[in-house]
């Protein structure tokens, strides 16, 4: 499909999923799946938000005819609903009904400025010219949730991300479009942020698709250095080299490959000395998340992931030049998180140590072990964001990559080394592409 298709294609999708409580209500209440037995449940959530929020129905074929012939009665069951919840807007049924337990609070709108292509100066005037109000640094993680309309913030602890509203969309945007923002969950720019590899640097990412905290890396390297990205699913490597090449990263080489199998010895890898670790786990954390998945997991589950996890956190370790390595989850069960990273800690007995990162982050690790408050957590409630956990690991008896402790925001040398806070990046800003609209 031409690129537009699957853009559209994303944003439809995406769109449906943030629906999903208020889609199974009507479908519920329109009894649209007993109607039309042979309709899958999937795409019967898809063709009701395209019919009831979207763009009308763009498909053709039998399933817009079946589906246009319930319209009267999905339209009826959307003004119940309304009335049912005290809402005037379909928006505002995403917010949980009054008394209800649905859902975690809405999370901000984060938007990762992407300085392989631009600088977070000239994005902020671009927001402006487009209508929006910039307020500024935030201060704290109360003010990022009282953004409203079009006002932004830039956030308190990671200098290259913008916070906007909960659900602004810029799907459609310029900006998004052409690479020069990336949207992406404040937690989910942690890993990479934290892991913090110096331009240059051999970098593996274990488990990379669908690709976002592969570019954030690219964007530390500026581009310098290499890139060695796994995953094991076709479709999302391809997915993922497509982000990649619209986000200007260069420096990469992607293999569908289970990282398990890659040899630590081999000469290819001898100069790798960051590693990003983000496996397969419970994804508990994630706020929203399809709901096909059991809201928690079986103990039988949490122990194969973790048996998982350990695994390939040991394989990765084993890399002889590996210095620093940044594990993370969006997990919240302990199991998947401080478990994991004790055990491994223990069989590497002094070989590595955890850092500790971002000693102003308010949620840590859980005080299983001594040292676990190195860790960081991340939640809705706390953070605003989703679910998350990232634990730093560091070969002792050498010389880190970076500080052991990052200071609050970045401040200094890393601010000045990426480019990116607002009032340092005008030496170099135009050395960037400019964002015109």
């Amino acid at each position: 499909r031409p690129p537009q298709h699957v853009r559209q294609l994303y944003a439809l999708v995406s769109e449906t999923l943030r629906y999903s409580p208020v889609l199974d209500a009507l479908l519920a209440g329109a009894a649209l799946l007993q109607a039309e037995k042979k309709l899958p449940p999937h795409l019967a959530k898809v063709l009701v938000y395209d019919l009831l929020f979207g763009k009308g129905l763009k498909c053709g074929g039998r399933w817009k005819a079946l589906a246009r012939r319930h319209r009267a009665r999905l339209q009826a069951e959307l003004a119940r609903l309304k009335v049912q919840r005290k809402v005037s807007r379909n928006e505002d049924l995403l917010a949980p009904a009054e008394g209800a337990s649905l859902g975690a609070p809405q999370l901000p709108r984060y938007v990762r400025v992407n300085t392989l292509k631009t600088c977070v100066d000239d994005v902020i005037d671009f927001f402006k010219r487009q209508g929006y109000s910039y307020l500024g640094k935030a201060a704290s993680v109360e003010e990022l949730s009282s953004l409203s309309g079009k006002k932004f913030l830039l956030d308190l602890h990671l200098p290259e991300l913008l916070v906007f509203p909960p659900q602004t969309d810029f799907h459609n945007n310029q900006l998004y479009t052409s690479g020069h923002i990336i949207l992406q969950d404040k937690a989910s720019c942690l890993p990479a942020f934290l892991l913090s590899p110096a331009a240059g640097s051999h970098v593996i990412d274990a488990c990379a698709a669908p690709g976002n905290k592969t570019s954030h890396v690219a964007a530390i390297l500026k581009n310098k250095g290499q890139i060695f990205a796994f995953d094991l699913d076709t479709k999302r490597l391809a997915t993922m080299n497509t982000m990649l090449m619209r986000a200007g990263v260069t420096s990469f080489e992607l293999a569908q490959r289970d990282f398990l199998t890659v040899d630590p010895r081999d000469s290819k890898y001898s100069k790798v000395t960051h590693i990003l670790l983000d496996p397969s786990c419970s994804g508990s954390g994630m706020v929203n998340r399809v709901p096909t998945e059991e809201a928690a997991p079986s103990a039988e589950r949490l122990q194969a992931l973790a048996g998982f996890q350990r695994k390939i956190l040991s394989h990765a370790l084993s890399f002889p030049a590996v210095r620093r390595l940044a594990y993370s989850t969006c997990s919240v069960h302990q199991e998947e998180n401080e478990d994991v990273v004790h055990a491994v800690l223990q069989e590497q007995g002094s070989a590595f140590r955890l850092v500790n990162v971002l000693p102003a982050w308010p949620c840590r690790g859980v005080a299983t072990f001594p040292g676990a408050e190195c860790c960081l957590r991340a939640s809705p409630a706390e953070t605003l964001t989703n679910g998350f956990f990232v634990a730093v690991l560091e070969r002792c008896g050498e010389e880190a990559a970076v500080p052991s402790s990052l200071p609050t925001a970045a401040e200094g040398s890393l601010q000045q080394g990426r480019g990116a806070q607002p009032g340092t990046a005008h030496k170099k800003k135009r050395k960037k592409q400019r964002v015109k609209e």
